[in-house]
């Protein structure tokens, strides 16, 4: 008696199995590409769309004893589409908003040779001044010391500071103009 049960209730599930199989491959046929269509739409990525699809199609070949109305499997389908498509933006969202952030854009190989040069040329223009000058200016603009400290550092008074560091500019200015 016992395996009267057993053999009817194998050959139950593989009837059900069967049917899932033939039913889900007929809706596969008919209807991929259109969810697909509708997946990309939703998700902006065909590859991504693809996937959700497919998933969609697993679930419901695994769940099709469960379906109540066969009739209604593409109705089924559809929303599994849209509902997993959601969930893909979802996950996509919250990527994004905790994804480390990127390195600034460093500058080209020509913006370090050109900043090189003009680095060179002050360096050079620099040289050309008066010693005064060239001490106050790379006080004030390289060591960013306050007209006070470089006053103290130099032993001049505040005054004497501003005409060198005005003077030294000019004179700056009208070299680099030269090379240029």
């Amino acid at each position: 008696m016992t395996e009267t049960l057993v053999a009817r209730g194998t050959a139950g599930v593989v009837a059900a199995a069967w049917d899932a199989d033939q039913a889900v491959t007929a809706l596969y046929s008919a209807n991929y590409r259109s969810l697909v269509r509708l997946a990309a739409m939703l998700v902006r990525d065909a590859g991504t769309a693809e996937e959700v699809v497919q998933d969609a199609f697993v679930a419901m070949h695994g769940g099709w004893r469960r379906l109540r109305d066969p009739d209604k499997a593409l109705s089924y389908l559809r929303q599994s589409v849209v509902n997993r498509s959601r969930s893909v933006l979802r996950h996509r969202a919250v990527v994004e908003k905790y994804a480390p952030k990127g390195l600034p854009d460093a500058p080209s190989a020509e913006a370090g040779a050109i900043g090189e040069l003009e680095r060179s040329a002050v360096i050079d223009a620099l040289s050309r001044l008066p010693a005064r000058q060239r001490e106050a200016l790379v006080l004030r603009y390289y060591a960013d010391l306050s007209e006070a400290e470089i006053a103290n550092a130099m032993g001049i008074s505040r005054g004497a500071v501003k005409s060198h560091t005005a003077r030294g500019m000019t004179a700056l200015r009208n070299v680099l103009e030269q090379f240029s």
